[in-house]
């Protein structure tokens, strides 16, 4: 299993999972410039956080998505 990215202006990019488990998914690609990794992290029934790190311009960088879902709305239909 990979994720693959395709970076707007970019190539596409292959990173593949090197972790799943009931709570988690990890892809990686240590050759892409950043981020080098992308993971995916349970916290709750309605929630994941979504990371992405590595080094970028020789700094360990790292950023969060939380995310959760929300009720879809019958407005408009």
């Amino acid at each position: 299993m990979a994720y693959v990215a395709f970076p707007s202006g970019q190539a596409e990019a292959a990173f593949p999972a090197t972790l799943l488990s009931d709570t988690g998914l990890v892809f990686h690609n240590p050759t892409h410039d950043f981020p080098q990794q992308i993971s995916y992290r349970r916290v709750a029934k309605d929630s994941v956080i979504a990371r992405i790190e590595g080094v970028n311009r020789g700094q360990t960088q790292a950023i969060n998505f939380p995310m959760r879902r929300v009720r879809c709305s019958d407005e408009g239909s």
